[in-house]
């Protein structure tokens, strides 16, 4: 019983990893898409 308690454990913190990674990546590129649209605004001014 413990070790499959320690499996689920060891599992959810690498998912939970996955998530943190994943959800930093979109930001960036979300952050990216904003300064791309502002620089045309302001080429467009």
């Amino acid at each position: 019983m413990k070790k499959i308690i320690s499996i689920l454990s060891i599992l959810m913190v690498t998912i939970g990893l996955t998530a943190c990674n994943t959800m930093s990546g979109m930001g960036r590129d979300i952050e990216r898409g904003g300064e791309k649209v502002q620089g045309a605004a302001e080429k467009n001014k």
